[in-house]
């Protein structure tokens, strides 16, 4: 069985750099061998779960500005998969969920940047989802548990955000974390291998520091939705766990 993912995608860097997290990314196509990843990202937002529902090739998108040329170079050329896409759809409806299909939109960079390093041969069916940071963070774990039990047929469910991302405090060239972006995941890390659903539901009145290390909830909600969709008697692992530019953090999570 495979197990559901989060994995932070912080800067579009990440697709070009060799650091430890990039060094991570690269370790787990060894790990998990999927026959298809579903991937909630927080570059595509929607009141309603948008599915990427398609059967050709996926234009890249270079949804950001001011970075290195080659990094718009890359190209991310996987498919997608209309079969799942229908099925994926089918499994929101019957939760009430309200869905619909998108043919057109290409793979932004909270997708690409990720699989770019993880399965960088592009050749595994990628349906990508939108997310909706406006809903409580109970909500977004039911739509996850939508989702639970692909892992069983060998389909790769990934959370990509970040939990600490606010980058009006972000510190150029440091390398050593803020100690409050630390206690911050310090803490989200200990109610999540507890499972303390309530405490991580109100963590926005219970975390050290939720304000500054979430600002806006956009990249924090793939955590829940991840985890919703993963094995409700599996004892979640971080699998990576680091941090750049003082305060951007990287966290990879099994669950």
């Amino acid at each position: 069985m495979i197990p559901a993912l989060f994995l932070a995608h912080g800067s579009p860097m990440i697709a070009l750099e060799d650091t430890p997290y990039t060094q991570f990314l690269g370790t787990l196509s060894s790990q998990f061998s999927p026959k298809a990843i579903v991937i909630f990202t927080a570059h595509w937002e929607s009141d309603l779960i948008h599915i990427s529902s398609r059967e050709d090739q996926y234009d890249t998108i270079y949804d950001f500005g001011g970075f290195a040329d080659e990094l718009y170079a890359i190209q991310y050329p996987a498919r997608g998969s209309t079969e799942i896409a229908l099925r994926l759809k089918e499994r929101f409806e019957q939760q009430g969920l309200p869905v619909q299909l998108d043919t057109t939109r290409g793979l932004d960079h909270g997708v690409w940047t990720l699989l770019h390093r993880v399965y960088p041969e592009a050749n595994i069916p990628v349906i990508q989802l939108s997310v909706n940071p406006a809903l409580p963070m109970k909500e977004q774990f039911r739509i996850g548990e939508a989702l639970r039990g692909l892992g069983k047929e060998d389909i790769l469910v990934v959370g990509s955000g970040g939990t600490v991302h606010n980058l009006r405090k972000i510190k150029w060239g440091q390398q050593t974390p803020e100690d409050w972006a630390v206690e911050f995941d310090t803490w989200l890390i200990n109610k999540i291998q507890r499972r303390d659903l309530d405490s991580l539901f109100n963590y926005d009145e219970l975390a050290p520091h939720a304000q500054l290390a979430v600002p806006r909830a956009e990249h924090f909600v793939p955590l829940f939705l991840a985890f919703g969709s993963g094995d409700p008697a599996s004892t979640p692992k971080v699998l990576h766990r680091s941090y750049d530019l003082g305060t951007l953090s990287y966290l990879g999570i099994q669950f």
